[in-house]
């Protein structure tokens, strides 16, 4: 029976040799990836994060993801709207604190939740400094290529 399978699976790649479906493949002679690096259990889930693209923040045990979130909440409410969006953003990062702290996993680190008003506090003081300093303009002024006609050293008639 196993003779019969292989004979079978030989047969259709032998086809699809023929009918060049293996042709141009994406890294076709060229050396497997890692292949001279010591073995590594989790090459598989390092390839896939890196290949989604994904935080390496996904691996660590909830409480350290839950610091990392807080240490991140200035950074994450500076672009919100308003201040009711600021303080939901909080309430909801303070809920999956206190789900945590209700039932402990993973390693024992301190967790606390945030002090909404602090970070409320905060988001207004940086919204007003951005607001009282002027943006930066995205062309210098040196950058800027003189009109046509227009010359430095030319007076403008007082007409």
């Amino acid at each position: 029976m196993t003779n019969i399978w292989e004979a079978a699976v030989e047969a259709e790649i032998r086809s699809a040799q023929e009918r060049g479906e293996f042709d141009n493949l994406p890294g076709a002679g060229k050396p497997i990836p890692g292949r001279n690096l010591p073995y590594d259990e989790s090459w598989w889930i390092k390839s896939f994060m890196q290949r989604e693209k994904l935080p390496s923040d996904l691996l660590l045990p909830t409480p350290l993801q839950l610091r990392r979130r807080v240490e991140q909440v200035p950074d994450e409410v500076r672009d919100l709207p308003t201040e009711q969006a600021v303080r939901d953003f909080c309430a909801l990062l303070n809920a999956d604190i206190i789900a945590w702290l209700r039932l402990p996993t993973g390693p024992r680190v301190v967790v606390r939740p945030v002090n909404v008003d602090e970070v409320v506090r905060r988001w207004r003081d940086d919204r007003r400094s951005a607001m009282a300093s002027p943006a930066p303009s995205t062309v210098a002024d040196d950058d800027r290529t003189p009109r046509r006609g227009w010359r430095p050293w030319r007076r403008r008639s007082a007409a």
